[in-house]
C-alpha cells in the first residue's frame, strides 16, 4: 500500500505509569513483538538453603532498622485523635523523602522470603520458600518505608514522586463515602507460586509505611481527610491483625495529611514532582515508561545499511529531546519512508507505479512541502516458509529492486530479474507524466526502512535489502549487519528460512551479481544451521546477553568477536573438539545458582566483573548467559552496566531491557533487591553518599506495570 506521510505535531510528554495497580496495562500498549519467557525456579531449594534467613527474630543489636523523620510523630501537629491522623508541611514531606533516601536498605536476608508473599493458605509458596519454618513469615521489624497516597485516585496529572491511589492499597469499602474505616488490601497471593510478585509490593510495603495523603487543587479537603482516617484505621487493623499483634513488636506506623497545597509542592519542590498540574512530566523524577522509551530510541537510532537506505524506528514526537536528553530523529530528512508492519499487505506494480507518480508530483511542487511517500511492507516473521508464495517472494525481490532503484537513480529504468516491469505513469486524462528531476538528487533518493522498534518487524526487508543490494548471503548479511553496520535487529526462524531459500534468487537479481554461478549458493557455516534467527544482545561493545541456545553455538559466538563465556548456573555443552580448542581461562562457571528467590548473587558480582573486565582488555567481548538470559545473567549484565557507566538500578535496569530486544528480562524479586543494595555498594566504592533514585515499592510497581500487557493471561 502506497501512503502520503504527514508530519505529527509534538505532544506534551505525558506519563505512561497508569493510575491504579489494576489498570497497569491501560496507558501503555505492548509491543506485539515483545514476550516474557518463561524461567523455571529449578528443585526446592535445600533445608541449609532456606536457614539462611534467620528462622527466629535476631536481636536488636542485629537489625538494620530503617529510621524516619516521621517517627515517632510527637512533634507534629495531631489532626484527628480517633483514628490518630497528623499534619505535615511540603518542606517536612521533602525532608521525609530525602532522609529515607539517604539510608541502605536493610539487607536481603532480613526481608526475604517475606517479601515474596507468604500467605497462610498457599501452601506452595510456603513449602518452597519456608517448609514449615513459620517465623520467616513473620512480618520484617528492618523496614519503615514512607507510601505517598493522592486522594482522588487520578495519577495523570499532579502526581508527586511515588504517589499511589488509594485503591492500591485499601479494599473496596474506600468507595463508600460515609465510612471513616477500611482495611488493607491482602497483598499475598492465596494460591500460585511466584518469585516475581512485584505487583504486591505496594501494598505490602504500605503495611510497613508512615503514609502521607495529599490532593491535587481541584480534591475537596474533607476527601483528603476521609482517606486519611480510613488509611489510618487501616494501620490500626492491620497491626492487630498481623500475627496477633505481636509481629510488629508494638511498633505504629501512622497517617498525616499535607497541609500544603499541591501548588506549594509544585513550585518549592519541584524535584518531588513527577507531573505537573498540566499533566506533562517535569523530568525531575525518572520513569520507567519513558526511560526504556529512550533507550530503545537511542539503541535502534537511524543509521544507513547501505547507500541512501537508512533503517531505524518509527519517528516518535513525543520523544522530546528537551526530556530525554537525545536528539529527536527527523523524518523530514528522508525523500521515502517504508514502514514495516504486521498488518500490511505485499505491494504489487500498481502500488509502485502510485508511489512513482507521488514522487513526481512532490518533486514537481504538486505536494505539500512536508509531505513524504510511505510505502508498507509485511513485518518479520509474515512470510512463512513452506507456506509462502511464489508471487510472495516475487513481491519481496521486487520491493528490493524498486528501493535500490530510488536510492541510487530514480528514472523508470526497468527492473532486473523481474517478472513486472513499471510502465510509464499516466495520469488521470491518461497523459504520460514525464519525471522533472525537480529537487531529486543525482545520487538518488533518501530512504528510511522503520517500524515502532527500529528492529524487529524491519528486520526481513532490511536483511533481504542488504543481501540484494551488496550481493551477500544470508550468514554474511546476518553478521555484517549486526557488526559492520552496528544494528541491533531481531529476526526469527522463519525469516532465516525464507532467506535462505530465495538467496539465490535474491543475489542473481543483484546489480553486484558478477555472474558467477557459485556466487549464488556458497556453502554455509555450520553455526547457521543452529541459529534460531536471534544473535545474543549486545549489551554494550564488550559484553552480551543470551541464552543457552547461544552459548552452545561456539562457531557463531568466535565470528561475533566473543572470546569468553560467563555461564550463570547453566554450563554449556560442547563437543570435546570445541572445549578443546577454547582456551579454559575464557570460561567461568558461576554454579549452584538457580532462579529460585533465593540464591544470591550478590557475593558473585565481583568475580563475574572482573572476568568481563578481563575480557575487555584483551580485546574481546564476552557473552553472559543462563537458560534463558533473561534472570540470572541480565541481573550480571545490569551489575555491569551500573558499575561501568555509573547509572542507578532503575536506568541500568531500562538500559539493559531495551537491549535485550524482543525478550523481556525478568531479574526476579531478590535479585532486583539485591541490585538495588548493589547501587550502595557503587556509591561507597565511588565515595558519594547512599541516595536512591526511587524507592523499592516505586521500583517493583513499575516493574510490575511495565510487564503487566505481556503477562500471560489464564
Amino acid at each position: 500500500m502506497a501512503t502520503i506521510c504527514a508530519p505529527v505535531q509534538s505532544l506534551p510528554e505525558r506519563t505512561a505509569t497508569p493510575p491504579s495497580l489494576s489498570k497497569l496495562n491501560t496507558s501503555q500498549a505492548p509491543l506485539p513483538t515483545r514476550h516474557i519467557p518463561f524461567c523455571s525456579p529449578g528443585p526446592r531449594p535445600s533445608s541449609q538453603q532456606l536457614n539462611t534467613p534467620p528462622a527466629s527474630p535476631p536481636s536488636s543489636s542485629n537489625l538494620n532498622e530503617t529510621t524516619s523523620l516521621l517517627h515517632p510523630p510527637t512533634g507534629y501537629d495531631q489532626v484527628f485523635n480517633d483514628p490518630p491522623v497528623y499534619a505535615l508541611t511540603a518542606q517536612g514531606l521533602a525532608d521525609a523523602l530525602n532522609h529515607l533516601a539517604l539510608q541502605p536498605l536493610p539487607p536481603p536476608q532480613q526481608v526475604f522470603p517475606w517479601t515474596h508473599g507468604l500467605h497462610a493458605e498457599n501452601q506452595l509458596q510456603l513449602q518452597f520458600f519456608i517448609a514449615r519454618k513459620k517465623a520467616l513469615r513473620r512480618t520484617p521489624k528492618v523496614i519503615r518505608a514512607l507510601t505517598i497516597v493522592k486522594a482522588g485516585g487520578d495519577l495523570a496529572h499532579s502526581k508527586i514522586k511515588g504517589a499511589i491511589a488509594p485503591d492500591e492499597i485499601l479494599s473496596s469499602s474506600i468507595e463508600d463515602s460515609n465510612s471513616d474505616t477500611a482495611e488493607f488490601l491482602e497483598a499475598d497471593p492465596k494460591d500460585g507460586f511466584s518469585v516475581r510478585n512485584f505487583q504486591i509490593q505496594t501494598c505490602k510495603m504500605a503495611t510497613v509505611s508512615d503514609i502521607v495523603v495529599y490532593g491535587d487543587n481541584q480534591t475537596p479537603r474533607e476527601e483528603i481527610k476521609r482517606i486519611a482516617k480510613q488509611i489510618s484505621s487501616a494501620q490500626v487493623a492491620w497491626q492487630k491483625k498481623s500475627d496477633g499483634g505481636s509481629s510488629l513488636g508494638g511498633k505504629q506506623f501512622n497517617t498525616f495529611i499535607l497541609t500544603d497545597d499541591y501548588t506549594i509542592v509544585e513550585t518549592d519542590h519541584p524535584d518531588l514532582i513527577a507531573l505537573d498540574s498540566e499533566g506533562c512530566m517535569t523530568g525531575k523524577v525518572m520513569d520507567f515508561f519513558h526511560w526504556e522509551r529512550v533507550e530503545m530510541s537511542t539503541m535502534s537510532a537511524q543509521s544507513e545499511i547501505s547507500h541512501n537506505v537508512w533503517l531505524g524506528p518509527t519517528p516518535d514526537p513525543d520523544l522530546l529531546s528537551e526530556t530525554s536528553g537525545i536528539p529527536l530523529p527527523n523524518h523530514q530528512d528522508f525523500d521515502i519512508m517504508v514502514e514495516t508492519s504486521d498488518l500490511a499487505q505485499m505491494p504489487d506494480d500498481k502500488v509502485f507505479q502510485i508511489l512513482d507518480g507521488l514522487l513526481v508530483q512532490k518533486e514537481s511542487n504538486q505536494l505539500a512541502e512536508n509531505a513524504i511517500p510511505q510505502l508498507e511492507f509485511p513485518g518479520s516473521g509474515a512470510i512463512l516458509p513452506p507456506t509462502w508464495s511464489h508471487s510472495e517472494v516475487d513481491s519481496l525481490v521486487a520491493t528490493c529492486e524498486w528501493i535500490f532503484k530510488q536510492a541510487h537513480n530514480p528514472s523508470l529504468d526497468q527492473r532486473r530479474d523481474s517478472r513486472w516491469t513499471i510502465d510509464d505513469l499516466a495520469d488521470a486524462d491518461g497523459d504520460i507524466i514525464m519525471a522533472s528531476g525537480h529537487g531529486q538528487s543525482s545520487d538518488g533518493r533518501k530512504i528510511l526502512i522503520h517500524c515502532p522498534d527500529g528492529y524487529t518487524e524491519s528486520s526481513l526487508l532490511a536483511l533481504a535489502y542488504y543481501m540484494y543490494a551488496e550481493c551477500k548471503p544470508v550468514h554474511e548479511a546476518w553478521l555484517q549487519m549486526h557488526m559492520d553496520k552496528r544494528r541491533n535487529f531481531f529476526a526469527y526462524g522463519s525469516d532465516v528460512a525464507l532467506l535462505r531459500a530465495i538467496q539465490p534468487r535474491l543475489l542473481q537479481a543483484s546489480p553486484k551479481h558478477q555472474g558467477d554461478l557459485k556466487q549464488l549458493c556458497p556453502p554455509s557455516p555450520d553455526w547457521l544451521e543452529r541459529m534460531d534467527g536471534s544473535l545474543p544482545s549486545r549489551i554494550l561493545d564488550y559484553m552480551y546477553l543470551g541464552n543457552l541456545g547461544h552459548a552452545n553455538n561456539p562457531e557463531l559466538l568466535r565470528e561475533m568477536g566473543i572470546g569468553q563465556i560467563l555461564s550463570v548456573g547453566e554450563p554449556v555443552s560442547w563437543s570435546k573438539e570445541y572445549r578443546d580448542s577454547w582456551p579454559k581461562e575464557n570460561l567461568l562457571f558461576v554454579d549452584k545458582v538457580q532462579d529460585n528467590g533465593v540464591d544470591s548473587l550478590t557475593n558473585e558480582f565481583p568475580r563475574c566483573l572482573e572476568f568481563i573486565k578481563r575480557g575487555r582488555r584483551n580485546g574481546t567481548a564476552t557473552l553472559v548467559h543462563c537458560r534463558v538470559g533473561v534472570s540470572r545473567s541480565a541481573t550480571i549484565c545490569i551489575a555491569e552496566v551500573m558499575n561501568e557507566m555509573g547509572l542507578p538500578f532503575p536506568r541500568a535496569y531500562c538500559f539493559v531491557r531495551a537491549r535485550r530486544l524482543n525478550v523481556i528480562i525478568q531479574p526476579h524479586l531478590r535479585f532486583t533487591y539485591e541490585l538495588l543494595k548493589w547501587e550502595e555498594q557503587q556509591c561507597a566504592r565511588r565515595g558519594q553518599p547512599v541516595r536512591r533514585e526511587l524507592e523499592w515499592a516505586t521500583v517493583a510497581r513499575e516493574i510490575a506495570a511495565m510487564n503487566k500487557p505481556y503477562m500471560r493471561q489464564g
